[in-house]
């Protein structure tokens, strides 16, 4: 039981005494993409093989529960093998990290493991075809750091994630974990909390951007025998998994960062509400409250203070409008999930009618770093305007996809060609969409623009929760535009017509022009109500639901108008567009295409060049995939 700010050093000194005992330490990635490729498998074939070898040493047999050093067993040393959360380049994994040489190891296979042991942990030699290989200098890179991928990185959020394990908080503790926190309550009043996080400029990180000490200055003024703070864990666009990465890999993080928002507003409980499809965040999150109440890191009189304050975890059942305050404010209250008209604002009536500070994950893990190296050090990374770093989720058709941290202003061609690699079929780079479905996607005339808030909103785009999806010059724009306006149609909650109504005749017109048969006529009116939408809906999410379609009308509407005038997709990707026909140059007269085409619309005599009837053609492509001397031309 920790009762003071000594005793959270204590135990971090503890700790790195402990951790130092392990000469050699493998760190296998137990992200949900890792495990999801088997990472598992690689965690406990290691610890199986190095402890037959009699050289497995934790963190347990150096201290107990509650980081006490065991005086018999002090000196022993040995290997330490441990599972981290994500190592954020998800493209190569399962990634194992070879501390303290910082050997990064990256597609590992369980077949992979006694080469590692016998090589690297024991005879501390390099195993070179498992290193990730730079094809663009033809070379194997040793360690992280000297990848493209993380060379232009700055991690804050992610600085843990992949380095500690998230299931023990001693390891946590160990890398100042909690330090600061002890310092808030040994030092600094709520007052000089909230003035620290105006002064540092740090704003909201799930979309909007909105000052966070100003937001929290509102629920501090708020006379209320009762206050609440929140997380706000539920990560809902599609190519996203930025939260999601920080609650498996650092939950302890948030943890202190809600703690620090509890003590700065005057709230005593507090609540994460994260959707149930993340389980792995769900467990880690449990785990690392239930450790912390038993380390007196939750509960009363924390520290030794005057400051009380617990944490709940709720899950939530992945509605996407729940990521909106007042709908996760009744879901929370057990409620259906539906926004309600602001204000008032939650800061003044929120949780059960109390005042109550809402916060994403991202936002939160920020408070920890401020706090300790104070407001000139953040403001020391990113712009002016948008200081501090923001963390990225790059997916899509990209060569490295993963998850990054850049300081705010970062130019997005460096992120998509440098960071990301560029486009992983080689094909030329088309567009990029930005901020998930309330987001917009650029042209490559807009790979130039920074990226921050403000320089986001001048084009139509914003920076969102920070999903970015990479596409290629086979995508068609048009259907990207369905697709997102699907995604919103679905998960609209119904309450507001402009979204319930405007989403389904969005929706419909789009389905309508992909299908070709759209008209000048509804061009215009696809755009009219874009703009309806945009300026009535109920709240945020339905108000930049219109974006994408807004965005690709601005920048690719040739690729409109060729589907509604030519009635052509410049992408071949719209079914009802494609025509086929067959090259006679090419074609055999096998009839094989002819026999498996189920409508009957191929004719022609065996040995010569067959023909395709387009009025009965389907579109099936069954010709195409049966057809082995590519006569098939597919327009």
């Amino acid at each position: 039981m920790l009762k003071s700010r000594k005793d959270v050093e204590r135990v971090g000194e503890q700790t790195k005494s402990g951790l130092s005992r392990q000469k050699v330490r493998a760190m296998v990635c137990a992200g949900t993409g890792c495990l999801a490729n088997g990472s598992l498998k690689v965690y406990e074939k290691l610890r199986e093989l190095v402890s037959e070898k009699g050289l497995l040493i934790d963190l347990d047999m150096t201290q107990d529960a509650c980081g006490e050093a065991h005086s018999g067993e002090s000196t022993a040393y040995g290997i330490g093998i441990a599972k981290s959360g994500c190592h954020g380049f998800c493209q190569m994994g399962p990634l194992v990290r070879i501390e303290p040489q910082g050997i990064l190891y990256v597609s590992v296979k369980p077949e992979d493991v006694e080469e590692i042991v016998e090589e690297t942990l024991i005879k501390g030699r390099i195993v070179t075809h498992l290193l990730y290989h730079d094809s663009s200098q033809g070379t194997a890179v040793k360690t992280e750091d000297s990848i493209p991928f993380y060379k232009r990185q700055y991690r804050v959020v992610l600085a843990n994630c992949g380095r500690i394990n998230p299931e023990d908080i001693r390891e946590a503790i160990a890398m100042g974990g909690y330090y600061a926190i002890a310092k808030v309550l040994d030092e600094m009043t709520p007052d000089q909390v909230i003035e620290l996080v105006n002064a540092s400029g740090l704003r909201g990180r799930g979309g909007a951007g909105f000052p966070t000490g100003r937001k929290w200055g509102f629920a501090q003024g708020a006379k209320s025998c009762r206050k609440y703070v929140i997380c706000n864990g539920d990560e809902g666009d599609p190519g996203a998994f930025m939260d999601r990465s920080v609650m498996e890999g650092d939950p302890h993080k948030i943890i202190e960062g809600l703690m620090i928002a509890a003590y700065a507003v005057g709230a005593d409980e507090g609540f994460i509400y994260v959707r149930a499809e993340y389980p792995v965040a769900v467990t880690r999150l449990k785990k690392a409250i239930k450790e912390a109440r038993e380390y007196g890191l939750l509960g009363r009189n924390i520290l030794g203070s005057d400051f009380s304050f617990d944490i709940t975890v709720k899950e939530g059942a992945g509605a996407f409008v729940c990521g909106e305050e007042t709908a996760l404010i009744s879901s929370i209250e057990g409620r259906r999930g539906m926004p309600n008209p602001r204000p008032p604002y939650p800061a003044a009536k929120g949780l059960f009618g109390k005042p109550t500070i809402i916060n994403n994950v991202e936002t939160l893990a920020n408070l920890p770093s401020i706090v300790l190296k104070g407001d000139s050090w953040f403001k020391s990374h990113g712009t002016e305007t948008s200081p501090g770093t923001k963390t990225f989720a790059l997916a899509g058709q990209v060569v490295n996809t993963g998850l990054v941290e850049v300081p705010m202003g970062f130019p997005l061609r460096d992120l998509v060609f440098e960071v990301g690699g560029g486009t992983r079929t080689g094909r030329r780079f088309k567009a990029v969409q930005i901020g998930g479905p309330s987001g917009g996607c650029l042209a490559e005339d807009q790979l130039g623009v920074a990226l921050d808030y403000e320089s986001l909103r001048k084009v139509g785009a914003m920076v969102g929760s920070g999903g970015i999806v990479v596409m290629d010059e086979d995508t068609c724009m048009v259907e990207v535009a369905r697709f997102f306006m699907q995604f919103a149609q679905n998960e609209s909650c119904g309450k507001c017509v402009p979204c319930r109504e405007g989403t389904k005749q969005m929706l419909a017109l789009l389905t309508k022009i992909t299908n070709g048969e759209g008209t000048k006529e509804d061009l215009e009116l696809l755009e009219e109500l874009a703009l309806a939408v945009k300026d009535g809906a109920l709240c945020g999410l339905g108000k930049t639901a219109p974006n994408p379609v807004l965005t690709t009308l601005k920048y690719f509407r040739s690729e409109y108008e060729a589907h509604v005038f030519e009635k052509r997709c410049p992408a071949g990707v719209c079914q009802a567009l494609k025509s086929y026909s067959i090259d006679p140059d090419k074609c055999r007269g096998c009839t094989v295409c002819q026999q498996a085409c189920p409508v009957g619309a191929i004719s022609g005599e065996r040995k010569r060049p067959h023909s395709i009837d387009a009025a009965k053609c389907i579109k099936c492509n069954t010709c195409v995939e049966k057809c082995r001397f590519g006569a098939i031309i597919k327009e």
